[in-house]
């Protein structure tokens, strides 16, 4: 790629001494390469990358991505985007992190259920276990997220709360179900009040909202994650390209958004700008809220060197998805990198998105 073609495509670095600047388009066209490269050779079969530093930005389709706007299904990005939307109504004073989760959800109680608390759930220390026991019948019959929510409240814990940190889609479940009942709203509408309008998230949906499932980029079903199905023929009504799961917004990882998008929504974060959350709400789901010893979690957040790519700072905050995708901010660097990639995340190792990821914070360490 030519630095005519980059500067092109949206982004030159052109502050600090020419070597740095050098170096910084060095690093862009590395990544550039590494999904150009993916993409050709049909590894990847749909990519886009979008970057921003300061004010300067760059973005990217590949593929079969039809535009730099292709929607794609973010996985856990989910999570935080799902998250945030609860969030308003803790800003509301709806409810306090130490609030016990059964003030809610009154039938969580027993088995210590009733130590939960809601910082618990958002921050993966609940006990409770990322799938279900009986995740694959449940979609299998297309369950509603209510009859999910139910299965979570009676699913056995694994730990007390607090104690262990213990990566929990159901937890997050549980948590959008008290955003509900708090809201009297579903959480797919919830979220595109209180996120993607403010934001001006035009090409995002919490399930299919008013798509259609064609405008979406199909995922790679080869080495898919076991709670879609792994790629089983006979999962193809329920797995991740299936209408029904499309459709059903789950809140762990129902959520489709262009990279562009989600480079909005880290934005809201990394500069806390208030069009969603005050500053200091903000700043809350970013830190770590885990004790010495427990794996640092924000609130529906990762955060820590872990939450980026190599190089990233301490006070980095991002997600990646099973899907594919990858996404953080370093407010250190003031930079964010979104990689939406349709090749599931245990396909291959090292995977696409790390490797282009990887390059885009070594370009502005």
């Amino acid at each position: 790629m030519t630095r005519r073609s980059f500067i092109q495509g949206g982004l030159a670095f052109g502050l600090g001494t020419p070597v740095l600047a050098a170096l910084r388009r060095e690093r862009m066209d590395e990544a550039v390469e590494i999904l150009t490269q993916a993409t050709g050779n049909g590894q990847v079969a749909a990519a886009v990358l979008h970057v921003v530093q300061g004010t300067d930005s760059f973005t990217r389709s590949f593929g079969k991505a039809a535009s730099a706007d292709a929607m794609f299904l973010l996985g856990s990005i989910s999570k935080p985007i799902s998250m945030t939307a609860l969030m308003t109504l803790f800003e509301r004073g709806e409810f306090k992190l130490d609030d016990p989760v059964r003030k809610f959800l009154p039938d969580f109680v027993g088995d210590h259920r009733d130590e939960v608390t809601m910082r618990h759930l958002l921050t993966h220390t609940s006990g409770l276990p990322d799938q279900l026991p009986d995740n694959n019948e449940l979609r299998s019959k297309h369950a509603p997220l209510s009859e999910f929510a139910e299965h979570a409240m009676r699913t056995p814990r694994q730990f007390r709360p607090g104690s262990k940190y213990q990566y929990s889609s159901m937890a997050i479940l549980l948590a959008a179900r008290v955003a509900e009942r708090i809201s009297g709203t579903e959480i797919r509408t919830l979220v595109e009040r209180a996120v993607f309008q403010p934001l001006q998230m035009q090409h995002s949906a919490q399930g299919l909202g008013r798509f259609k499932l064609e405008s979406m980029v199909s995922c790679q079903t080869d080495h898919a994650a076991p709670e879609s199905g792994a790629g089983d023929p006979k999962a193809k009504d329920w797995d991740w390209n299936s209408l029904w799961w499309r459709q059903f917004g789950a809140p762990w990882g129902g959520t489709h958004a262009s990279a562009p998008d989600i480079g909005k929504f880290l934005a809201e974060f990394l500069h806390e700008a208030g069009a969603c959350l005050k500053p200091e709400t903000s700043r809350l789901m970013v830190r770590n809220h885990n004790p010495p010893g427990v794996t640092p979690r924000g609130l529906g957040w990762n955060v820590g060197v872990a939450a980026g790519s190599k190089g990233c700072s301490e006070k980095t905050f991002g997600h990646t998805g099973s899907t594919g995708t990858i996404a953080w901010a370093d407010p250190v660097t003031r930079t964010l990198c979104v990689v939406l990639t349709s090749l599931p995340a245990q396909a291959v190792k090292p995977h696409p998105r790390d490797l282009a990821a990887n390059a885009i914070a070594a370009s502005v360490r």
